[in-house]
């Protein structure tokens, strides 16, 4: 860690240099400390400028001190210490300026980003709320509506936006230096503005804040960081600054303390680790320029959208032209609907369209570095895809599989160069879900390996390597969920009740409801064909319905009944009358012990699943679940919430 002092006229550069994001740690914090008492003691310096090397600003805090105590400077003292200094000092951002990086910003008197800067306040995504003024300088410095909307998402804003909400002074497009030293002999021709502490704020009426404490609960479901952090600027706009700054720090320090913090930061570190496991340090991965999708369904767009939006030029391969102009339609889709939502813009879209090339002819693919298998889940029709790749791609084009249930193995024999063959097990929406798990066979290279996890880098992905079983991990743990879930019903326990428990723990939907949303028949034929090879399969309470026509949402009742064009689910007489001859007529289970008991259950699979082998680490388990099944972030993961 290094901080460098030079001197341009009358302004000062002041160089933060703490490999690899300028993270804050102790030694930083003073020797930023020791570097205002050195440009205050400088009689011919007027003005500071604080700028960082490397590839960002001052990206956070340290994430080696998470979890320990705190040691001096504290961050809220430099901050004021910076906030006070007799010169004014100007941030120049580049990268990311977020949490304590911001903080640090608004100490200073101003503010000025490169254009393809952010800034922002993620702490409630590590279950705490900002400790440096996060909460009372923003409101202060950018409106009480601004502040609310980036400290209780936590979502960090591009320069562009932080400039219009009033976070930052100036946008510049070319030498951050070189502007940041002009911007400051400007800013000395005028008089100074005040400290963003010594700014007025004005507080919304209570209703407002009604409105505010409403639609963040119902986001949050369950998390408290968020409506605390709204606590906090609350307080910030109706007391005085240094009684809004002891509350801040007073609720930052109960947080860090709490169980949803230890599971946000238990998640945040397994996150951290997941792109580049250990296991495959010091190999290098194979270099992908170019990839291609075999089928063009909804799962095979959504793997085709995702190589295009991480910049890969796609062949998407159908099985004739009719099915080639579906794929295709069904790629504009989405490109269109992140138009709508502001995601892209029109020329963007068109852009990603245009570098997908599609057709049925396989010769496409002689030049591809990667090819993707996304066809239905069938055995035969799978190994016949790859039958064709044989003969068609490079001997070193990595082939992929993207099946949620077969064996790999089986759909690799007799493929040429087997150690270039990968599972790739993306989650639908391909180009939404951060989860893919990768399943290596026997066969398959650590480069080929490597190759897969630099590919999730590049996708923005969160991989997790799976050993071979069925379901892998992730519906592996779903199956026996859903079977303990089935087992409660058995036993009596209504159904909406299951569904309202595991909302009240944290998830969006309980495991009927998002069956009837996925669809009952797909896990139906999966089971059916596992007895067409003539596994023992049970029957399960879903084949009842599936056999009476409920599939769920599509045909109008699958556990609920839903009124015509409604997703509204609605407890069904036909299920009950379908279900009675396999009930017990028991009370069923305590609403309080439905979650406990479920999550339990997921928990002993996934640790089958470890002594197995088929996971890596429990980390890895929890992974799966929070970023494939919706399991509630805050509460860590099944293996973490029952350690």
């Amino acid at each position: 860690m290094t901080i460098r002092i030079e001197r341009d006229g009358e302004i000062a550069i002041v160089t933060l240099d703490n490999p690899p994001v300028n993270a804050l740690g102790q030694a930083l914090r003073q020797g930023l400390w020791q570097a205002v008492e050195t440009v205050e003691a400088d009689r011919a310096v007027r003005a500071a400028v604080l700028i960082c090397a490397g590839r960002t600003f001052i990206a956070g805090a340290d994430v080696t001190e998470f979890g320990k105590p705190p040691v001096p400077p504290h961050l809220p003292d430099l901050v004021d210490r910076l906030e006070g200094a007799a010169k004014p000092w100007v941030a120049a951002i580049h990268g990311s300026a977020l949490g304590g990086g911001f903080e640090i910003a608004m100490g200073c008197r101003f503010r000025l980003a490169l254009d393809s800067a952010a800034v922002g306040l993620p702490e409630v995504s590590l279950g705490i709320v900002p400790g440096a003024s996060g909460t009372v300088r923003t409101p202060r410095l950018a409106g009480i509506e601004a502040a609310v909307e980036l400290v209780t998402s936590g979502r960090p804003v591009k320069a562009a936006r932080a400039l219009s909400m009033g976070l930052i002074d100036a946008v510049v497009t070319k030498d951050l230096r070189a502007e940041a030293g002009a911007f400051a002999r400007r800013a000395l021709t005028h008089p100074l503005p005040p400290p963003v502490s010594a700014r007025p704020v004005s507080s919304p009426g209570p209703a407002w804040w009604e409105a505010q404490q409403k639609a963040i609960a119902k986001r949050a479901r369950g998390e408290v960081a968020p409506l605390r952090a709204l606590d906090c600027l609350r307080i910030a706009a109706e007391k005085p600054f240094a009684e809004a700054m002891a509350h801040e720090r007073a609720t930052f320090l109960a947080l860090r303390a709490s169980d949803q913090a230890a599971a946000l930061r238990h998640i945040f570190f397994a996150e951290r680790a997941a792109p580049r496991p250990a296991h495959l340090a010091g190999i290098s991965p194979g270099e992908i320029r170019s990839a291609a999708v075999i089928g063009g369904g909804t799962m095979g767009a959504g793997i085709a959208a995702t190589l295009r939006d991480a910049g890969l030029p796609v062949v998407l391969i159908e099985r004739d032209d009719e099915a080639t102009a579906r794929g295709l339609s069904t790629l504009g889709k989405i490109f269109d609907g992140a138009v709508a939502r502001g995601k892209l813009t029109d020329a963007q879209a068109q852009a990603r369209l245009a570098g997908v090339t599609a057709g049925c002819d396989y010769g496409l693919l002689a030049d591809c570095d990667l090819v993707i298998e996304a066809v239905f889940e069938d055995i035969a029709v799978k190994r016949a895809v790859f039958a064709r790749l044989a003969q068609v791609c490079r001997p070193d084009a990595i082939l992929a599989t993207n099946t949620s249930y077969l064996d790999p193995r089986r759909i690799a024999e007799g493929l040429p160069h087997p150690e270039r063959f990968i599972g790739l097990h993306f989650f639908s929406p391909a180009n939404v879900m951060k989860l893919l798990e990768i399943v290596p066979i026997a066969a398959t290279s650590p480069r080929t390996l490597a190759t897969g996890f630099a590919l999730a880098r590049s996708l923005g992905k969160i991989p997790v390597q799976a050993g071979i079983c069925e379901g892998f991990i992730g519906n592996r743990i779903l199956k026996r969920y859903r079977a303990e879930a089935e087992n409660l019903v058995r036993q009596g326990t209504p159904i909406a009740a299951i569904d309202a428990a595991m909302r009240g723990y944290g998830f969006a939907m309980g495991p009927f409801e998002a069956q009837d949303l996925g669809g009952l028949d797909i896990a139906y034929l999966q089971r059916e064909g596992a007895r067409a090879l003539g596994q023992r399969v049970p029957d399960t309470l879903g084949d009842l319905l599936v056999g009476a026509g409920r599939k769920g949402q599509k045909t109008g009742g699958g556990w609920y009944d839903y009124a015509p064009g409604e997703r509204t689910p609605t407890p069904s007489a036909t299920v009950a009358s379908l279900l009675a001859p396999v009930i017990s007529g028991g009370a069923g289970m305590a609403v309080g012990d439905i979650a406990p008991h479920l999550v339990a259950a997921m928990a002993a699979e996934g640790r089958s699943i470890l002594a197995e082998g088929i996971a890596l680490s429990a980390a890895d388990i929890d992974l799966v679940e929070v970023h494939g099944y919706g399991f509630p972030r805050w509460r860590g993961g099944p293996m973490f919430a029952t350690a």
